[in-house]
């Protein structure tokens, strides 16, 4: 990533100004070489200019040092903003030119009633795709201006995973979820923050993990908690880029070696929803392979 010239200049001048009060110090030490020893308060008054000379060098130094750290944040907080702009385009394409193909091969062949539920399926998927790139544009938009006004109501989170879960196994044809929970657990949820949540971290969980692997959901009642685990099988998460990945448009790896699409924004808005609803949620290591993401949410 290219540094502004802004920071350029603020590297000369903070050099240069460092060099100038060295410079300043090794002459003013010189002088005082020729004061008579005998001149106790000359030398007392140079040796304060030198220590307040040294103290504000130090304050300077450390002023740079910040003003840098904020400019490199800021770039990098660009190049993310770029990063994105040029992903979304695409993974918004994507779907767009799937649905088209979908439709156009529906008006141009006469195709069997089993090719055309598969066609319509395809275009079903891509459109909850596209969806789904859309909702998490509007909400990390909204989250970042603090517009989320949380309307929370009786929910049973058993019953809503449950649907959750019908949903994916009718989406994709297979038995990829399994759930571990009691009956029923009632609390007082945002009951779209809460679906968003769930659906988000499946999502997650499906694109790194593929549709040959399990997903793992624990669901546990806690005195006045719910504490709520999503495992998966997938590459993991280095330990390291566990501390970022809640992060607005944060994604794993670099540009270059990246396989898997993405916007970098499912993870924050789940964080925010989850600060919303006063929880919390960790992700660290499956065993023997894979990332678990635990959520304690009050009822």
């Amino acid at each position: 990533m290219k540094k502004s010239k802004s920071a350029y200049w603020l590297y000369f001048l903070g050099a240069y100004v460092i060099i100038q009060f060295i410079w300043w110090g090794y002459h003013l030490i010189q002088l005082s070489s020729f004061i008579p020893q005998n001149d106790a308060q000359l030398s007392k008054r140079v040796g304060m200019v030198l220590g307040e000379g040294a103290v504000f060098l130090l304050i300077l130094s450390f002023g740079i040092y910040r003003i840098r750290k904020s400019i490199s944040k800021e770039l990098a907080f660009q190049q993310q903003q770029q990063n994105f702009l040029l992903t979304i385009t695409h993974e918004l394409k994507t779907p767009i030119a799937a649905l088209k193909l979908y439709i156009q091969t529906l008006q141009k062949h006469n195709l069997s009633e089993d090719k055309k539920d598969t066609i319509l399926k395809g275009a079903l998927e891509e459109n909850e795709r596209l969806s789904n790139l859309i909702e998490n544009i509007l909400n990390a938009s909204k989250a970042e201006n603090k517009l989320f006004q949380i309307q929370k109501e009786e929910v049973d989170l058993v019953a809503l995973t449950n649907d959750l879960i019908h949903r994916y196994h009718t989406r994709f044809n297979t038995t990829l979820i399994d759930l571990s929970a009691p009956a029923s657990v009632i609390g007082s949820f945002d009951q779209h923050m809460l679906e968003t949540i769930l659906v988000n971290l499946l999502e997650n969980a499906i694109k790194y993990g593929g549709l040959q692997q399990h997903i793992y959901i624990e669901i546990e009642k806690l005195d006045r908690f719910v504490a709520i685990k999503i495992a998966d099988e997938g590459p993991g998460i280095p330990v390291a880029e566990r501390l970022h990945i809640f992060e607005k448009f944060y994604r794993i790896g670099s540009e270059e070696t990246r396989k898997q699409a993405g916007s970098g924004l499912g993870l924050y808005i789940v964080a925010e929803y989850v600060r919303l609803h006063n929880g919390s949620i960790r992700c660290f290591e499956n065993t023997p392979k894979g990332s678990i993401f635990e959520l304690i949410l009050p009822i």
